[in-house]
Parts: C-alpha cells; sequence; structure tokens
C-alpha cells in the first residue's frame, strides 16, 4: 500500500460515526464495515484490535480497565494492510474508525507513523448523559464512572498530540447550528473531494436534535 491511513477516534458517545461516514461518503475506503451503521471496520476490530486489549488485561470495549503498553506487534501493519487488501482496496485514501484505537494508539503509530488521526469532541456533560441513556454502555452506571472515562480518553489525546502525532480536532456538534466549516477544512487536510452528499446524509443524523431546537 502507498497511502497511510485515516484514523478517526474519540471518547464513546463522542460523534465519530458521524464523522466516519462522510469520510468514507467523501471517498475514503473503509472496508467491509460494520453493518450495524457503525462504520467500523467488523475484521480489523474483532480480529485485532479487542484481541490485543484482552491480551493486556484491558476491557476490548475500551469502557474501563485500560491497557498499559507491554509491547509493540511487529506485523501490526501486515495485518491491517491485509485485510484492507482483501476486501478490496485498491489504490486512494482509506480509512479505520474505532473509539479503542487512541486506547492503544502507540501500536498504530508504529505500524502508521504518516497517519492523518481525527479525534472527534463532545462536551463532557453530554458524552455522560449519553453514555447513561445508551445500552452497550454498560461499564457505569453513575455519572462519576464515566466522568472517570472521560478523562482517561483525554490524557490519551493528551499523549497522542505531545507525542508529536499528525492529529486534527473536529467538534460535530457544531453542525447542529449549521457550522460545517471544520467538516470542509478536515476532508481537504486528508485529501478528500468534498460532496454535497455528505451534508444530507448528516443533516438526516442531526435531524431530531435540529427539531429540538426549532421546538
Amino acid at each position: 500500500m502507498n497511502f497511510s491511513p485515516i484514523l478517526i477516534t474519540g471518547i464513546p458517545r463522542s460523534g465519530t460515526t458521524m464523522i466516519a461516514a462522510t469520510i468514507n461518503l467523501c471517498g475514503a475506503f473503509g472496508g467491509e464495515m460494520s453493518k450495524r451503521g457503525m462504520y467500523c471496520n467488523d475484521r480489523i476490530r474483532e480480529g485485532l484490535v479487542k484481541p490485543y486489549l484482552k491480551l493486556h488485561n484491558a476491557d476490548p470495549n475500551a469502557q474501563k480497565s485500560f491497557p498499559e503498553f507491554i509491547g509493540i506487534p511487529k506485523d501490526w501493519k501486515e495485518k491491517v494492510e491485509r485485510i484492507i487488501s482483501e476486501e478490496g482496496y485498491k489504490s486512494g485514501e482509506w480509512m479505520y474508525k474505532d473509539s479503542r484505537i487512541c486506547q492503544m494508539w502507540p501500536v498504530w503509530n508504529n505500524a502508521f507513523p504518516e497517519a492523518k488521526w481525527i479525534i472527534v469532541r463532545r462536551k463532557t456533560t453530554d458524552i455522560i448523559e449519553s453514555c447513561l441513556k445508551t445500552g452497550y454502555m454498560t461499564a457505569y452506571t453513575n455519572r462519576e464512572g464515566w466522568l472517570e472515562m472521560v478523562h482517561i480518553y483525554e490524557h490519551r489525546f493528551v499523549e497522542m498530540i505531545t507525542e508529536g502525532l499528525n492529529c486534527r480536532t473536529i467538534w460535530p456538534e457544531r453542525m447542529v447550528n449549521g457550522n460545517y466549516q471544520q467538516l470542509y477544512e478536515l476532508c481537504e487536510w486528508v485529501g478528500l473531494e468534498w460532496k454535497e452528499e455528505s451534508l444530507r446524509f448528516i443533516n438526516l443524523l442531526l435531524w431530531k436534535t435540529l427539531q429540538k431546537r426549532k421546538e
């Protein structure tokens, strides 16, 4: 492969799916992504990421019990690229989205040092409220627990930026107010051409929130 990936991550419930969907619609190859509409490559997540977290005694869902870095697999790049190639990648930009990958960023950085990282952010209070209402967010039942998770993720983001990873941050909540400038700039940064169909897709996802704002 001649191109480094676009790696999309963030705290769970921060809007990574919306950003991944947009990047995919604008032309980034994602392979056979989750049929649950999460825009995450199932084979990479289930076959590589989760087993790595389990191996290091961490929560495979990256909601608690986060990994300590014991070793970096030497064949991570080859394994990821093999999956992407087998799923149809030929050329151009390709992407992988997963909130978990910021918890194991040294592994990905070692394999793909030229990768472009997109860090998706959201207000802490909104993340916590969303975690409390979302069925698969099961690590905690109280705000204190989810706040601790948020702080761990934020610490990882600081590590990534401090270590010089090529990162951009985006706040999807700005789009609720009709401000898409960050998204336009993000597409240009990763080398993709903006497509208007992406905007229609985003507005469909935001429809319920937009309706509440109008009431």
